[in-house]
């Protein structure tokens, strides 16, 4: 008996996999409906390029026959930050007079398009990736998922609006001070940042090239993690490419809980009560720690020289079109000119002394738990204060590259006001398998719904 395709399905991979399974859609059909959403939810900053349905049906239409096995995304429509080269496309780092049209593809969206997957755009982002907040584009600004007087969070902004909105299954994003991970809790996402090097940066503007990493956007871990798997890997032509073993771990059995959560808004700290409970499940203690280092390690981000290894990557252009950036980026470039060549080796030793006196932690707990985020800025808050609220958002993820650690953003308890709030878990390089672990099972507790979308967990 022939089934009923569903009318509203849910781009999570099982729901779509299952589908494609039982010939109830296809996905050129997926790509349809994709279009009809975009047009309904009328939000013209999510997309910097969006390829055209004849064209992204056409390619879907093309797949091979369905086999998850060999293409574990099979199927699923993926958006990519306009930071991130696709060959043919323009790259515009949300710098219209800094884009080229790109000759070749990143390594990373090669391969998730090799996975199966189907492109759907390139998305919008906080300009040359510097900032949080995902509003510092020429470009209309997304809207946040849950509330358009909020800060969408940044700079993949477009990546994760798109997959919370239901537009794509998996965004790729980059991250070097919290990009991957910011946007994922302010839209309800799971943010996944992997160790760095796992993923070859080869093909991505840089923002800071020793510090930065491509991430992935998605409604669950599973997805996340199906994505991680596709795209990392050793690149021979990467010379900061690091890769890791992604073979299953031990379980985690001992969470670090930051002893002060550094939460700035009431809703934020009972969110992160919610989450702390569901953290004490069975078979794991938690261990309080005192996080001094970590945030000492953070402040080194945009009060050190990593600032001019941004202008490393597009000063000489923003000094030659100063009008062409914008202006909180154009300051912050601007202001790497007061770090010289000895603030540079100064700030290298203090990052290895502060690796060298967080090392203990990890021989007392195998991950910790933080907030994602300690706020939830609005947009007349940024507009009063273009800095302020950036560089609070950054309170729990700026440490995190430097300290060559692994991340995970996963949705939790929402926040009494509605907003959602999510945690992050954070682990030693090379302990991404374990963070995905449990964060499914933290997902699968907290069962938040899936991103901006109507649709919950699959059991």
């Amino acid at each position: 008996m022939p089934t009923t395709p569903p009318d509203d399905p849910s781009l999570d991979r099982a729901s779509l996999h299952a589908a494609f399974a039982a010939g109830t859609l296809r996905p050129d059909a997926v790509i349809a409906l994709i279009h009809r959403r975009l047009a309904a939810l009328d939000d013209p900053g999510i997309f910097l390029h969006l390829v055209p349905e004849p064209e992204a049906r056409a390619a879907a239409a093309a797949l091979p026959p369905f086999d998850p096995a060999r293409f574990p995304l099979w199927g699923l429509p993926v958006a990519v930050k306009d930071n991130i080269d696709i060959a043919g496309l323009p790259t515009t780092a949300a710098c219209p007079r800094f884009a080229y049209r790109a000759a070749a593809s990143a390594p990373a969206v090669a391969r998730l398009l090799a996975a199966g997957a189907v492109l759907v755009g390139k998305t919008n982002l906080d300009q040359f990736a510097t900032g949080l907040v995902g509003v510092r584009t020429p470009y209309p600004a997304p809207r946040n998922a849950f509330d358009a007087t909020r800060v969408p969070g940044g700079s993949s902004s477009g990546s994760a609006v798109a997959v919370a909105r239901g537009l794509a299954s998996l965004a790729l994003g980059t991250d070097t001070a919290g990009s991957g991970r910011v946007p994922a809790a302010l839209n309800n996402l799971v943010g996944l940042k992997p160790s760095p090097g796992a993923v070859s940066t080869r093909g991505v503007v840089p923002a800071c090239r020793s510090l930065d990493c491509v991430s992935v956007f998605a409604l669950t871990v599973a997805d996340a993690w199906a994505a991680f798997a596709a795209i990392a890997g050793a690149d021979p032509e990467d010379a900061f490419s690091r890769p890791v073993d992604l073979a299953p771990l031990p379980p985690i059995r001992r969470l670090g809980l930051p002893r002060a959560p550094l939460l700035a808004e009431p809703a934020a700290e009972a969110a992160w009560e919610g989450a702390v409970a569901l953290l004490g499940v069975p078979g794991i203690e938690t261990v309080a720690l005192d996080m001094a280092d970590f945030h000492e390690t953070a402040r080194l981000l945009y009060d050190g020289p990593w600032v001019a290894e941004r202008a490393a990557a597009v000063g000489d252009f923003a000094a030659a079109n100063p009008d062409a950036v914008h202006p909180v980026t154009l300051a912050i470039l601007q202001g790497a000119g007061r770090f010289t060549a000895v603030d540079a080796f100064r700030g290298f030793y203090e990052v290895q002394e502060m690796r060298r006196r967080t090392a203990p932690v990890w021989h007392g707990v195998e991950a910790i738990a933080v907030p994602s985020v300690p706020c939830f800025p609005t947009l007349a808050a940024l507009a009063a204060d273009p800095h302020g609220p950036n560089a609070q958002l950054g309170t729990w993820t700026n440490f995190v590259n430097l300290l060559d650690l692994a991340a995970l953003a996963v949705p939790g308890p929402f926040r009494p006001d509605g907003l959602p709030a999510g945690i992050t878990l954070i682990g030693p390089r090379g302990t991404d398998a374990a963070l995905a672990a449990l964060g499914g099972r933290f997902q699968a507790i907290a069962q938040p719904r899936l991103g901006a979308t109507s649709a919950g967990l699959s059991a």
